[in-house]
């Protein structure tokens, strides 16, 4: 995983569905270096969610782990969106990616290196 933008965290709630009351809002540190989220396997297991299949990743230094991956819906700002996890093993950091910052609309702005939604998305 590349930390590519700084400490710039943001504050999100994860569910296993929209409609679902159940949540846990997590300060994740924003790693747009890493396609997807990795969230602690404990917390998708006590919202119910369940894993969809497994990948392999490589690291920041280089080595590569097999993990397993799932689908959440992520909340900020009163937006939810789907986005797929990493189910994250001890020693894993707790991250959110480019994939939960994309499906939300959001990005990382250069100079004050906070949060902020997209002025326009990319199109074809």
């Amino acid at each position: 995983m590349g930390f590519n933008v700084g400490e710039t965290y943001i504050t999100v709630r994860v569910r296993r569905h929209p409609d679902d009351e159940r949540y846990e809002e997590l300060r994740l540190l924003v790693d747009t270096g890493s396609t997807y989220s990795w969230i602690p396997r404990g917390v998708l297991e006590r919202l119910g969610v369940r894993a969809t299949g497994r990948r392999r990743f490589r690291t920041i230094s280089g080595a590569v782990v097999e993990r397993e991956i799932g689908y959440v819906f992520v909340e900020y700002g009163g937006d939810i969106a789907p986005t797929m996890v990493v189910f994250g093993e001890e020693g894993d950091a707790a991250v959110f990616g480019l994939h939960g910052m994309e499906s939300l609309g959001l990005e990382i702005d250069p100079v004050t290196r906070q949060v902020k939604r997209s002025e326009a998305l990319l199109a074809v």
